[in-house]
């Protein structure tokens, strides 16, 4: 994952904050046996994945990937493979 910088944008980051936010106010509410607090929670954790994706959709994420670029990559993996094989 670390190779393909896997997460780090913008919608990523501020998409899992907003959620672990919501697993702090479920967990307390939850231990205060609170129910309409864990229920808050759970919502605020629903609102991170929506900010992300709705971040991601305004173009703050990964751009897709070009046919251009799969195929070298594609080319690259095989001559690298025959060079090992050989």
């Amino acid at each position: 994952m670390a190779g393909s910088a896997h997460g780090h944008t913008p919608a990523a980051w501020t998409g899992v904050i907003i959620s672990f936010i919501g697993f702090c106010i479920a967990g307390v509410f939850m231990v205060a046996a609170n129910v309409p607090g864990f229920w808050a929670g759970m919502g605020v954790i629903v609102l991170g994945g929506v900010v992300g994706g709705a971040m991601k959709i305004a173009g703050m994420g990964m751009p897709k990937e070009t046919a251009a670029v799969a195929a070298a990559r594609e080319t690259a993996t095989r001559s690298a493979l025959e060079r090992t094989a050989a």
